[in-house]
Formats: C-alpha cells, structure tokens, sequence
C-alpha cells in the first residue's frame, strides 16, 4: 500500500488484517490517522496480513498489505486488531493469536475494533482487564471470557496499554482519541471536522435505536401500538390510552410488552422519545423547552433527567458535538 510519506518522529499504525475482516475497521481509523497527518500529524501506516498476502474482506473488497507479521519487526506506537463477522472462526486460529501476541509485544499501544477484542481476549491479553466491543456481542464476549470486565455501554475502553472499542464506526472515536494523545487536541478536533464525526460521540451504546434493539413481534396489535408511539413521540402515550388504542385492559398491554419485549410500556415509550429528543438535538437549534415538548417529555427537566439516566449525558452535552476526547484509562463516555 502507499501512504503518505511523514518525517522523522513519525509514529507507526501497525494493522493486522485477515480473510473476512471487516472493511470499515480497517478503513476507518487508516482515514483518522492518514487526515492527521494533513493537520500536522506525523503518522506512518504499516497494513500487515498473516503470511504477506492480499486479503479479501467480509465485504468482497482486497486489500493489499505491505508486509507479512513475521517481517513486521518494528516497534509499533499502535496496533490496530480489527473484527469481523465470522470472528468466532478466526479466534480458533492458534496461529493467528500468536501472531496477536508477538505484535502485541512490539507495541506500545494495542487497539482492537469491534470484535477484534474477541481476538484479544482469546489471545489472553484482555485477562483482568476493562473492554468494549459492539452491544450485539457484548454478553457473549463475558461468557467466553470471564476473565474479562466487559463494558457493554462503552463507546471505547482504556485498560493500560490496551484499548478497545465498540462496533464499526467506534473504532474512528477510539483513532481520534489516540490522535488527540498523540498529536493534540487541535489536531484531532480537525480530523473530526474534516471527517464530519463527533470529536466525542455523546453517550454510549444505549443511545443505539430502541426499534432495532427491541426483539421483533409477531403480536400485530402490539405492532400498532408501537407504530403509534413511534409515529408521534410527543402524543399521549399514557399506560391507559395505550391498552385503550390495544382494546386490553392495563394488566394485559403491561403483560405483553414484557414478554414481546422485554420491557415496561413506560420504558418503551420513554425510549423512543429518547431517540426522538436526540434527532432533533442533532439536527435543529429548537431550545430546549420545545424539544422536551416535541419529545413527549413535557419539561426540559424531564428531558434532562432522562438523557442522565440513560445516555449518562445531559441534553446539552448531547448537542455539543465537537468536544475534546477527554482520554483516561477508564471507559468513555464518563457519567457528566
């Protein structure tokens, strides 16, 4: 590969990649630390594979590499171990986690993305330790490996010299952390600007869509009067109208949303104008007492308590988008 060629006290990216890793782990932070450089980073990337060979991602696409692990010799500021789909294949690869474990005693900072930290933890180097990975496999990363604290809410962990982060597009917020280490803030909140990505993403994994993280029903009266609470946040959605809308009685709606979905009709209703409150956060300048209305949370002190509760960031924090990483060896985000 050809990247852009930076001065001496450059500071080398190593990134393992495999058959069926996912492209944009690999891409996403190669764009956060190859845009530093534009903004007086000093950044050198080295994209390294098993034997030396070109690589075909999950999503079809090759990828070309410019050495194999064994010539990867340098001591790298940062490893970079992406994921991918079929990741409970790759961590039965012993030869590959030792690879992990020689890369990762050449580096000064190991990173993963996604469910590269299951190639971590397999590899033993997440023992003891803090971590994240995406939500989907947050529980079945704990299971696997006790020996690890998962984070299940983190957008990125710092445990040590190990970092790890949350699905995909989280391993762009962990790159823009270490750049903001690295090379500054001024740099970092450029990349940021330059990509159109928050500096710091509010909240954490909670904030991810109630619709998708709820499990689907086949209850087509349920469906109803969830299409209902969806199609207008900031209508009355009370218990009662919502077994009246239902034709059940309170008891029943109560019953049925707790076996369809896991959750209260309070918790379910609290949830969308949530994510209602947070699109028109991102997306208007309205104050705040008119979101709380448009939500259905009535005040922006509801809002305010909500945001807390849930996303650990206040309506306010939410909007500002470009902030500084706030890097510490603990999860983040942090409770405000």
């Amino acid at each position: 590969m050809n990247h852009k060629q930076v001065g001496t006290g450059s500071l080398l990216v190593t990134i393992l990649v495999f058959p069926g890793v996912r492209l944009l782990d690999v891409t996403g932070p190669i764009e956060v630390f190859t845009s530093a450089n534009d903004f007086g980073g000093r950044y050198r990337l080295n994209l390294v594979s098993p034997d030396g060979s070109e690589v075909t991602t999950a999503a079809g696409t090759r990828l070309g590499v410019d050495m194999g692990v064994e010539d990867a010799q340098e001591i790298s500021d940062v490893l970079m171990i992406p994921g991918g789909p079929d990741w409970d294949q790759v961590i039965k690869d012993d030869a590959l986690l030792d690879m992990v474990r020689r890369l990762d005693a050449r580096s000064r900072c190991t990173a993963s993305v996604c469910t590269g930290a299951f190639l971590l933890a397999a590899a033993g180097l997440l023992d003891g330790r803090r971590a994240a990975t995406h939500w989907r496999y947050s529980r079945e990363l704990a299971l696997r490996f006790p020996a690890v604290q998962v984070k299940p809410d983190a957008i990125f962990v710092r445990d040590g010299k190990v970092m790890t982060s949350a699905g995909v597009t989280a391993g762009i917020d962990l790159s823009l952390a270490l750049v903001e280490e690295q090379c500054g803030a001024e740099v970092a909140r450029a990349v940021a600007k330059d990509m159109v990505v928050f500096m710091q993403r509010p909240g954490g994994q909670s904030q991810f869509s109630v619709r998708a993280r709820a499990p689907r029903t086949r209850h087509e009266t349920l469906r109803r009067v969830l299409d209902a609470v969806a199609e207008d946040p900031g209508a009355n959605h009370t218990l009662s109208a919502m077994a009246r809308r239902a034709g059940m009685s309170t008891r029943h709606v109560t019953r049925v949303f707790c076996d369809e979905l896991g959750m209260t009709p309070a918790r379910y209703v609290e949830q969308i104008r949530l994510e209602a409150a947070q699109a028109m956060l991102e997306t208007g300048d309205d104050p705040m007492a008119v979101i709380a209305r448009r939500s259905g949370f009535g005040s922006p002190e509801s809002l305010r308590r909500s945001f807390v509760r849930n996303l650990k960031v206040t309506p306010g924090a939410f909007r500002a988008r470009f902030h500084t990483t706030k890097v510490t060896d603990i999860e983040t985000p942090a409770v405000p």
